[in-house]
Formats: C-alpha cells, structure tokens, sequence
C-alpha cells in the first residue's frame, strides 16, 4: 500500500461510509473484513452510499496479507472485534504507521495498543451515525463530527479525512469525550434495541424517555467518581439530545439485534456495571438492561 493510501477495517455501516466518501474524495481505499456478501458487494459495486447509482471504487479483502505496509489505518469493527483487528494490524501496519480508532465503548485503544504499542495507536470519537441498506450500502444517519486526541503522526490522516467533507477537531485529551459518548451510547442503544425503536421514537415513549435518563445518569456517576470531566452538564439531557438529532437513525445495537448478530453491550454498559463495581457507584439500570439485551441471544 502507498503512503496516502488508507486501510478501512470493518464493511459495515460506518465502514462503508467512511470509504465511500473518502474514496469519492481520491483517497486509495482497502477495505479489509470477514462478511463474504459485504465484500462480494464491494468488489462489484464499491462503497455506496443511499441514493446512489455508482459507489466509490474500493480494494476490498479477507486477506491480511494483502494489506502489508499500510500506514493510515481506520478501526471501525465492533468492539468485540477489537483483538482480531489488533491481530490483523499486527500484519498489516507498516512500523511506523499509525491505527485510529472510532469504535463505540472502552477499551478499544488499550486492546489495540496492547499489541501494536502506544506509538502507533491514535483515539478518536465520532458522532457520525450510519444504518446499512443491504451489503455495500450505507444510509448517513445525520450529520456528526470526528473529534481526535492529538498525536504527531494523524496529520495525512486528518487531513484525508477533511478533504472527504468530514467535520474534524483536535484536543489534547479525548478521555473526557469517549466518556460523553459513552454516557450517550449506554442511554439510548440497548434501550432502541430492546424496543425495536429508532432514536427519535425514545423520546415520544415517557417510560422510554424515563429509562434512558436512568442509564445516563449512572453512566455519569461512574464518571465522576473516575475524576472523568464530561463534554456537558446534563447527562440525561445531552443523551435526549443526540436522539433528537438522530431521530431517524437506528442505533447500531438495534441493527445488531435485528440481524442477529453480536452486539457492543459488553463494552458499553458492560463497561459502565464492571467499572461502577470498582469504584463502589451502584448501577442496577445498566445491569439489568445488560441482561436484557445478552438475553437475546440465548
């Protein structure tokens, strides 16, 4: 791969999003994954997005070692994908490349750079939602920004991600943001994903309305008893917010539910119940939604 190329791990709704705007922008995009129909779809008519006759041309791969020498890679799979994809990367990235990741939850940056080093590991946080139509098509669910922790070597990356129209910013210290999302994620996925409702739909159901503010204000006291300073003053009313905003956009944990596919609970209010249990901060609405949503999939 060249050095202004990019490597894409995932072929679902973001990931297919992401290349196609940044494909349709001149970046040279590999897509790497394991969905056979996704990456059929991909090779035949690239990364599209909805309403579009054409899709962005994309290399779209199963092999690892197709990928060998990249040195911008994107992280988009689920969260408990995230060590594959860090066994992946270990093949993949060049030494001195560089992986960012947007993923939903905790932990993906530890896991990542667990095995490819701190060095080559950027964070970052997105509010850009997307659901997926059929394999290689994308539906944008809004529009959303990237926000990235500072790190010397996401220059061409950013900026690849600026020239394919993606509102972009920088901080010093994302903690504090992944955390916000976080807050936003635990109040309003496992919930739309339980009702087989969209985003916006929580918001005309009082008991709904009820149980996200619930989740979001136990996810924000597990924050703040971490020392975490989050993006806003109302957790509850940041989460109504964002499913506002969102109203038509089906979480990606609904989507998950609806396929039958695994979802990110675990790394999400998982996440929430493990790390309130550490730091002595009761959270039985994450706990129960928790296991509402792993029993789905008994």
């Amino acid at each position: 791969m060249t050095s202004d190329s990019l490597l894409i791990l995932g072929t679902g709704a973001l990931g297919t999003l992401f290349a196609a705007r940044l494909a349709a922008s001149g970046v040279e995009v590999t897509m790497l994954g394991a969905w056979p129909e996704g990456l059929e779809a991909l090779r035949k008519h690239g990364a599209r997005l909805s309403g579009q006759s054409a899709g962005a041309p994309v290399r779209a791969t199963d092999r690892p070692e197709d990928c060998r020498g990249a040195t911008q890679a994107l992280v988009l799979v689920k969260a408990w994908k995230t060590g594959r994809a860090a066994e992946l990367l270990a093949v993949c990235l060049a030494p001195g490349g560089l992986a960012l990741t947007l993923q939903n939850g905790l932990g993906n940056r530890e896991s990542l750079a667990a095995r490819l080093g701190e060095a080559r590991v950027a964070l970052g946080v997105t509010t850009v939602g997307a659901s997926l139509l059929e394999p290689g098509v994308a539906l944008p669910g809004g529009n959303g920004t990237i926000t990235l922790e500072s790190h010397p070597q996401l220059g061409l990356l950013e900026g690849m991600l600026r020239g394919a129209g993606f509102e972009v910013q920088t901080v010093e210290d994302a903690a504090g943001l992944v955390w916000g999302k976080l807050v936003v994620n635990a109040a309003i996925n496992p919930v739309t994903a339980l009702l087989r409702l969209s985003n916006g739909q929580l918001l005309k159901r009082p008991g709904a309305r009820a149980l996200m503010g619930e989740l979001a204000g136990e996810t924000a006291a597990v924050a703040a008893k971490l020392g975490v300073k989050l993006p806003f003053p109302d957790p509850r009313q940041a989460a109504e917010e964002v499913a506002r905003r969102t109203a038509e956009n089906r979480s990606s944990m609904l989507q998950d539910v609806l396929r039958g596919a695994p979802t990110e609970i675990e790394a999400i209010n998982g996440a929430v119940v493990r790390l309130g249990e550490q730091a002595g901060v009761p959270t039985p609405v994450n706990r129960v939604v928790c296991g509402l949503i792993r029993s789905l999939a008994d």
